[in-house]
């Protein structure tokens, strides 16, 4: 029986999170295209620097570049936005998110060392002209101050907005489940950027019209719960997004990048404290409701993707190329 949907079926179902896009889109010359774009997921409405969130990450195939994921998983701790862009911009939302974080606490750099910065990437070059470097550092500090904790836009959008899915139209896409045991009460919710999967691999391919054969691609995850969490449980956690990935019908190609991220915001972690040692509390992992928390990443992991699908739109790219939504 599948769990049921959080208020928004949204990752900003969970309290204080918030997302923001900044879309690209410009048509340039007969072969060149602007199609691209920034998303910035924001673990909480206050300092992520200062109050970092528990975290980890799981890669599931490695064929992808991110940045920050071996301190992530390190001390398993989040201390950034998360950040989505196209495969060659990762550096320039580097640098803008950097900014933005160095705007805000003067600490870095300085009395603290340095930051953590966590930007993941997939590769938009069938329909964006990756090689224009159209992304700047602004767009990132743009994408985290349009960000909200209303429901979210999907589908072209953001990061997403040159990215394809089973040959169709593909991008951003949320989902979130509820999930409760006794007097226990938690929501947890996905948000993917879908770039992955050949057309007539897809669990739903006798419903939609298959119109590109598209490269291997790839698939950003980012799991969060209000469930408290710490990093080795989060990883299990993000390994569970696999089973959600493999009943899309994706096959998790040799050119995939499929990588997960999972955070929670119960028990933040102060970025300073005079304390030597620290108390938390976290479920059990042989508690009934941790299968529960597994069921709902991989159903929100699942239905991200098809809403990713769902609402995108035909859009047309570089060299005339033209992705059609898909017809679910």
């Amino acid at each position: 029986m599948s769990l049921p949907k959080g208020k928004s079926n949204c990752i900003t179902d969970i309290s204080g999170i918030k997302v923001g896009h900044v879309t690209l889109y410009e048509n340039i010359n007969d072969t060149d295209t602007i199609c691209t774009g920034v998303t910035a997921i924001l673990p909480h409405s206050g300092n992520s620097f200062m109050k970092k969130t528990r975290a980890s990450s799981h890669v599931i195939n490695g064929y992808g570049k991110t940045n920050g994921l071996i301190q992530l998983d390190e001390l398993g701790l989040l201390e950034s936005p998360i950040m989505l862009t196209n495969t060659f911009s990762i550096g320039a939302v580097t640098q803008g998110t950097l900014q933005y974080m160095l705007n805000q606490n003067e600490e870095i750099g300085d009395s603290t060392s340095s930051i953590n910065l966590v930007v993941g990437e997939c590769n938009d070059s069938f329909l964006n002209s990756m090689r224009i470097p159209a992304i700047k550092p602004e767009h990132a500090i743009q994408a985290i101050k349009n960000a909200s904790s209303n429901p979210i836009e999907q589908g072209a959008v953001g990061a997403g907005k040159g990215m394809m899915c089973f040959g169709h139209k593909g991008g951003i896409g949320t989902a979130s489940r509820l999930v409760a045991s006794g007097n226990q009460a938690y929501t947890v919710g996905c948000l993917v950027l879908s770039n992955f999967g050949k057309p007539a691999d897809a669990l739903f391919a006798d419903l939609v019209n298959i119109e590109v054969d598209s490269p291997d691609g790839s698939i950003m995850i980012i799991i969060a719960t209000d469930a408290p969490l710490y990093d080795r449980q989060l990883k299990r956690l993000a390994k569970r997004c696999a089973a959600g990935l493999g009943r899309t019908g994706s096959h998790i190609d040799n050119g995939s990048g499929d990588i997960a991220i999972a955070f929670s915001t119960a028990n933040p972690y102060e970025h300073t404290s005079e304390q030597a040692t620290e108390s938390t509390d976290f479920i059990r992992d042989d508690h009934t409701i941790m299968n529960k928390l597994f069921q709902a990443v991989i159903e929100t992991t699942e239905e991200a993707v098809i809403n990713s699908l769902k609402y995108a739109e035909t859009t047309t790219g570089r060299s005339g190329r033209v992705v059609k939504k898909a017809i679910l």
